[in-house]
């Protein structure tokens, strides 16, 4: 097929590959403009699919806005076959759903109906769901409300966000060059809005880690939020990024440092960190931080 591939993180990164290794033809790249980053956080960096696509020697585009007619003209030029759509950042009017052949597909990354939106994958660990997994959904005007191709599950586990992210991205690519070859005897499917839920982008005044609710929540709120925001606590000080946690037995006041082994008390029950990360420090495991951050028993964390 003659396709145009549209995506900006890392997660988008493995279709754009596998689309390629499929023998399609990706006419050109749409991805978000080149942003400030670096160390000094000065170079214009560019995202990790615009990257990838001039390694791979595919033009790249990287509009502000698709709302113009002549950057909805210039996209219509390229006469493509369909538009693959993963994590791109930019809403599609309507001119541009429209305009390959047999539409635009996006590479969703929950079971839908669950979690349209934005953070679909921080959603469902923080929420606890047993199960996400990848929809193929021919895309329309609605936010993730389109009709599903196909669909691809996998058990969330004790995986971080950081972990199913990756592993989703693997998954949502073998799913796409699958559906684009089944693409003719498929029966796209409606989602049942009643089943919908809404995966709100994370805003940073989350991540604060609240010691009075129950240890699972707490674990499920530290891993849904890892590696980025990255759920947080204050030691003095210092902020202190939690990664990784599991649940321990223990009680105490919320917050309560229970042990040398840092087991924290929680409303009900308590965890402890395995993996932190100081302000500005690369993450580390709990004997490293334990060996440069001493902390006494009975401390109570905020």
């Amino acid at each position: 097929m003659r396709i145009i591939f549209m995506g900006s993180p890392d997660f988008a990164v493995p279709t754009l590959q596998a689309l390629v290794d499929a023998a399609h033809e990706v006419v050109c790249v749409y991805t978000q403009p080149p942003r400030p980053g670096g160390r000094r956080g000065k170079e214009l960096t560019k995202t990790p699919v615009h990257q990838r696509a001039s390694d791979l020697g595919i033009e790249v585009r990287h509009p502000k806005s698709l709302k113009s007619a002549e950057e909805q003209e210039a996209f219509a030029a390229l006469d493509a076959d369909v538009a693959v759509v993963a994590a791109y950042g930019l809403i599609l009017p309507q001119a541009i759903l429209d305009a390959p052949k047999h539409g635009c597909l996006n590479v969703h990354a929950s079971i839908l109906p669950h979690w349209r939106g934005a953070a679909p994958i921080h959603r469902a660990v923080m929420a606890g769901d047993p199960v996400t997994g990848i929809t193929i959904m021919q895309m329309e005007a609605g936010l993730d409300t389109g009709p599903m191709l196909a669909t691809a599950r996998t058990p969330i586990e004790n995986k971080t966000t950081g972990e199913l992210t990756e592993e989703l991205a693997e998954i949502g690519a073998q799913l796409m060059v699958g559906t684009l070859i089944d693409f003719g005897v498929l029966h796209p499917m409606e989602q049942d809005d009643a089943e919908a839920t809404y995966a709100a982008k994370i805003d940073k005044s989350e991540a604060r880690i609240d010691w009075d609710r129950p240890a699972q929540e707490v674990v499920r709120h530290i891993h849904g939020l890892s590696p980025f925001p990255g759920a947080w606590f204050e030691l003095g000080d210092t902020r202190v990024k939690l990664l990784r946690a599991e649940m321990v037995e223990g009680s105490g006041n919320p917050g309560e440092v229970l042990d040398d082994r840092l087991a924290i008390a929680c409303k009900e029950g308590a965890i402890r960190p395995l993996e932190l990360q100081r302000a500005g420090k690369p993450k580390m495991d709990l004997d490293t931080f334990l060996r440069g951050n001493a902390v006494d028993n009975g401390t109570v964390l905020s």
